[in-house]
């Protein structure tokens, strides 16, 4: 059988025997040296089918970040997030900050699928969908090879003196890298205040927007600093989410693993058959190592710092077609699987968090479809206690709000429902003229006899009237003399 030419090695790979104690890796991470200084990551490029289901994934997510702004509905863009005006509008549709108990439910519904998914299949977001990745591994390091080559050519590159060629790719990498970031720091500026408001901002002389200017500036770099230096150390540092799969993770969460009932021990290919077939199907090739992001051995178990990537997965199935071995040697399994071989299966804690989203996700469809476009608030105005007109009716003052939440102006009628009161608006034209998309406010006097009033204190209910249908109503209190 023809030998393999062993693959370049990533100079992050320290072998298991390097170690005293064969757990002393869990001590320690792929990207650091034996004295704590940064070791770089140079990862082998891989192709295969999970590569490719991956790079496809990757451009659709792509081509829709990119996209969504530019999307309007109604008027309405996809998706925006205007925290500094408390505007949010998901799927073209307008939440405002009355509509903030749906915005966390969907935020706490979206959280508990992630986690729902991590205990059942680890951490397939952050290989997946998690954009760090995504553009970490789908961009820029695909610009990186197309400038600087593969990883050794990498390697050789950063090794070598300062010369005329090394200098120019360097700067085309970071000129390029730089440009990539500039355009993501602005799609994330079109996702915050709008592109209306983007468009205003770019089309402007540089000299009356200088605080704009900079901030966009400030923006790309540090996208920049994160896709040219950090890289891998977000998931490995910075995530939280990173951080948390230890502790949602069980021996039955459905993992990127080695199966080592099958390939221990490890050994190089001889052309003596009985002492290959004495030997486990790894022939310790180190090349799931060499392809790693981060800069870990899969064969050491389930780490930190796995993202869930599969190039591991790839990169041994490529060397299993080569020598002959059946596929799956890294592939999808529990810890379960591999040391008992049974199928995988949903338990208690997983039905207990698929009951859990099943609520969350309900509540939150049913708030949605029974959402009013508009929201009416009455509050009393502070401070103030009821009075007595010469009449002898007391009256109490009220300030409302009334969110339009539609793309249309409208007239509006504001009426009490309770047979015994009366209202009247605090302005020349009773009606109440609500713009579109906008916040309409005002004060009105409520009036009641005092012989209606049984108590300090009566509930009213008030409603607003569009041609002739209540569209919205809010009950208050009224306060009155004690008797």
């Amino acid at each position: 059988m023809e030998r393999l030419k062993e693959p370049e090695v990533s100079p992050s790979y320290l072998p298991l025997s390097d170690f005293t104690n064969e757990e002393a890796f869990r001590d320690t991470i792929g990207t650091l040296d034996e004295r704590g200084k940064r070791r770089w990551i140079y990862p082998k490029a891989i192709t295969g089918r999970y590569e490719r289901m991956r790079t496809a994934l990757a451009v659709v997510l792509l081509a829709f970040l990119f996209a969504a702004p530019w999307i309007k509905i109604d008027g309405h863009p996809l998706l925006l997030f205007n925290v500094l005006e408390r505007k949010f509008i998901l799927f073209a549709q307008p939440f405002w900050p009355q509509d903030f108990h749906l915005f966390v439910l969907g935020f706490l519904t979206t959280i508990l699928f992630i986690v729902l998914f991590t205990v059942a299949y680890g951490r397939i977001f952050c290989g997946w969908v998690c954009p760090q990745t995504i553009f970490m591994e789908h961009v820029f390091r695909r610009i990186e090879r197309w400038i600087e080559g593969d990883a050794a050519q990498q390697r050789n590159l950063d090794r070598s003196p300062l010369t005329l060629q090394k200098a120019f790719k360097k700067t085309l990498k970071h000129v390029a890298f730089y440009g990539i970031s500039f355009a993501i720091g602005n799609t994330f500026l079109m996702y915050l205040i709008g592109t209306d408001a983007w468009t205003e901002l770019v089309t402007e002389p540089p000299a009356q927007n200088l605080g704009g200017l900079s901030g966009m500036l400030a923006f790309s770099f540090v996208f920049y600093f994160v896709f040219s230096r950090f890289r891998e150390q977000v998931c490995i540092v910075a995530c939280p989410y990173g951080r948390l799969q230890g502790v949602m993770l069980d021996p039955k969460s459905i993992v990127v693993a080695y199966d080592y009932k099958r390939g221990e021990p490890r050994g190089k290919l001889t052309r003596n058959p009985e002492t290959d077939q004495q030997r486990g199907d790894c022939i310790d090739c180190k090349l799931c190592v060499a392809v790693c992001p981060t800069g870990i051995d899969i064969r050491n178990g389930t780490q930190l710092e796995c993202i869930n990537c599969t190039l591991c997965i790839d990169a041994c199935d490529s060397i299993m077609d080569r020598i002959g071995k059946p596929r799956g040697l890294v592939r999808y399994a529990s810890e379960e699987q591999i040391q008992t071989g049974a199928p995988f299966r949903f338990t208690r804690r997983m039905w207990a968090y698929t009951f859990v989203l099943a609520v969350l996700a309900s509540s939150l469809i049913f708030l949605l479809a029974t959402r009013s476009e508009f929201e009416l608030t009455v509050l009393r105005m502070p401070g103030t206690l009821y009075s007595k007109r010469a009449d002898g009716a007391i009256t109490n003052i009220y300030k409302y709000q009334l969110v339009n939440k539609t793309t249309r102006p409208y007239d509006l009628e504001l009426r009490v429902a309770n047979p015994d009161a009366s209202i009247s608006i605090l302005n020349a034209d009773p009606v109440i003229r609500a713009k579109a998309e906008a916040l309409a406010e005002g004060m009105f006097i409520v009036s009641i006899p005092p012989e209606r009033l049984k108590t300090t204190m009566t509930k009213l209910q008030f409603e607003v009237v569009s041609q002739g249908r209540v569209i919205d109503r809010t009950t208050t209190n009224f306060t009155g003399p004690i008797k």
